[in-house]
């Protein structure tokens, strides 16, 4: 006995199961990561606006010492021989340790000739023993090939620090020269990027600003005038721990790192070391580390500052776990967990209905096969319905052509033949039996009345004048409806006759009819334009009006038929029937019948017509 073959469903499990648990585990990871995304996203974003917030602080703090340069510039350009006890007071009213605490120090420098050297040396010393302070070693000297010479001759807070700095020499430095010189020339304010160590610790600098006076009662308008005018310059040292300390400080969150890195360089004097680029890091120590090293799990960010024309770059940068909540590292675990539950079971149901795949098409394959036997026996029975109408509409029309047929060869015969009897009564009594006379007139009115009621049902059962022609048939009605509505109605049609038979014509007639039925009934139109041409083996008829058109939806309001009616009739002919309408533009209605299989004899029957000519007549 041969060994059963494992089955081919628990062959595949396996299989099965690996790619469920492959595919639940892929999605987790990709939640994971785009999880762990979109949470650094959030904090890059928000340690941005952190870092902006930053950058403005110290933009303003940078404004505020430009201010109070300004200010300090406008007291000797009002009283440019303003002592130093007025500029103390100055100073002290501006309460700097309160209102403006990164300014270190508040001085002014006084540009001299080589001659005004001595006196302004002598004074200098003269404040110097004043305070207590040592006499400086150094002495001001004329130096060949020097014109002018700007020295520091007031200082404020007086402090041994500050003090030091009295009767220097600020244009001793090339590079210091040529910065004062554009100052002075251009009238603004010259920040050379120099740094002043004046408290011990790494990365203690002080920053200098200065700004040109000029003197009041003299013009500045030009740089020669600028230069005559020129009187000095003051300036302020502001430290640049303590301007940025106190922004750091009302960051929102610890452990921010910031580097204010000078891009703009200082040329060294010979003999000197090019300074560094960084004026302050936060967490400088001796042996500084560089300013943005590519350590994992930070984040960084550079802004730009603008110092009085000198560049600066701040790079702030924090740990990324200082901007994450408890929730945040465990929220991309939990959305691996939520991933990977939700694919696994999404993939179980996959297979349960891929399982059930084959029934489902099987049953699918027997509903299509019914529906086709349904819609294919629909078909028929639509068919066997159109037939049956059709032979309804021969019926109905055959009858309605007896019933005319019958009340004309009838009572219309009876009626000529009551109404010449009465003419013959009228006459006989005009002359002597006046009031017989009357009475038989009224007779042969009503009688007239009567004729044309019977003409009107004859015409509304099947007019006779289809017994004409198509031709015929088609202007009588045009004509008989411009008569009835007063719509102004154009006939456009070929001259030579169409021949059809009379069911062909018959149907035909009545769509003209029921189209003009409707066009008095609710078109609201003025004018209507019939034509019917032929054209090779068919035969259109197109009727236009310029009516207000049709609303949407009338085509399938119920109790609605007549459209419906048209269409059919034009169905039985085997023709095409087209319908268009728009607000205001009217509507128009094409039909068009095959001739090859509708064409009758030339000959038309006469007994009936001449019959209606006989009542026209009469």
């Amino acid at each position: 006995m041969p060994p059963r073959r494992p089955s081919t469903h628990l062959v595949a499990m396996p299989t099965t199961m690996l790619t469920g648990a492959l595919l639940s585990i892929t999605v987790g990871t990709a939640l994971y990561m785009a999880t762990a995304t979109a949470i650094e996203s959030d904090a890059t974003m928000r340690f941005r606006g952190m870092a902006r917030t930053a950058q403005l602080a110290i933009e303003a703090r940078i404004k505020s010492y430009t201010d109070v340069l300004r200010g300090m510039a406008g007291l000797f350009h009002a009283k440019p021989t303003a002592s130093a006890d007025e500029f103390r007071e100055y100073v002290e009213q501006l309460d700097t340790p309160r209102n403006f605490p990164g300014i270190e120090v508040m001085n002014f420098a006084r540009t001299v000739g080589p001659a005004e050297l001595p006196a302004v040396d002598a004074d200098v010393r003269r404040r110097l023993r004043a305070y207590g302070m040592p006499e400086p070693t150094r002495e001001l000297r004329a130096v060949p090939g020097r014109d002018s010479y700007t020295i520091l001759v007031y200082m404020e807070p007086a402090t041994p620090q500050t003090l030091d700095k009295l009767g220097l020499d600020l244009e001793a430095r090339s590079y210091a020269r040529r910065t004062a010189s554009e100052s002075r020339d251009n009238n603004t304010i010259a920040a050379s990027g120099i740094r002043v160590r004046v408290m011990p610790g790494p990365i203690q600098n002080v920053l200098a600003m200065r700004l040109p006076v000029y003197r009041s009662d003299m013009p500045a308008d030009t740089v020669a005038q600028r230069r005559a005018a020129y009187i000095g310059s003051v300036g302020i040292g502001f430290g640049v721990n303590r301007m940025v300390t106190g922004v750091l400080e009302g960051f929102p969150i610890d452990g921010a790192r910031l580097v204010l890195s000078d891009l703009d360089n200082v040329p060294a004097e010979p003999g000197e070391s090019q300074p560094s680029a960084i004026i302050y890091d936060s967490r400088a120590t001796e042996t500084t580390r560089p300013p943005m090293a590519k350590e994992a799990g930070l984040l960084r960010t550079s802004l730009p500052i603008e110092f009085n024309q000198r560049h600066w770059r701040a790079d702030f940068s924090i740990d990324k776990s200082a901007l994450y909540t408890r929730f945040d590292f465990y929220y991309p675990w939990l959305a691996a967990l939520a991933g990977t539950l939700s694919t696994a079971l999404l993939y179980a149901l996959f297979q349960t209905l891929a399982s059930s795949r084959r029934s489902a098409l099987r049953m699918a394959e027997d509903m299509t096969r019914e529906l086709r036997a349904s819609q294919g026996k629909l078909q028929a029975t639509n068919e066997k319905l159109r037939q049956l109408a059709a032979h309804a509409e021969q019926i109905k029309e055959a009858e309605r052509k007896r019933i005319a047929r019958e009340i004309h060869d009838e009572l219309a015969q009876n009626l000529l033949a009551l109404k010449i009897e009465a003419e013959f009564l009228a006459n006989r009594t005009r002359d002597r039996h006046g009031r017989l006379h009357e009475r038989a007139a009224a007779t042969v009115r009503q009688i007239d009345l009567t004729i044309r009621s019977v003409r009107q049902i004859i015409n509304d059962l099947r007019p006779n004048v289809l017994d004409l022609g198509l031709n015929a048939a088609v202007d009588w009605q045009v004509s008989d409806f411009a008569r009835r509505t007063g719509i102004e109605c154009e006939l456009v049609e070929d001259e030579s006759e169409h021949h059809l038979d009379d069911h062909c014509a018959t149907a035909f007639f009545r769509i003209l009819q029921e189209s003009l039925n409707n066009v008095a009934r609710h078109a609201r139109a003025t004018k209507v334009r019939i034509d019917l041409h032929q054209h090779a083996e068919m035969l259109t008829m197109t009727i236009r009006d310029n009516g207000v058109g049709m609303q949407p939806g009338s085509r399938t309001r119920n109790g609605s038929f007549g459209l419906v009616g048209i269409e059919e009739r034009v169905n039985i002919l085997g023709g095409s029937f087209s319908i268009s309408s728009g607000p205001d533009t009217g509507t128009t209605i094409v039909v068009t019948i095959p001739l090859n299989r509708h064409m009758a004899g030339a000959s038309i029957g006469t007994g009936f017509a001449s019959d209606f000519m006989v009542s026209a007549l009469a």
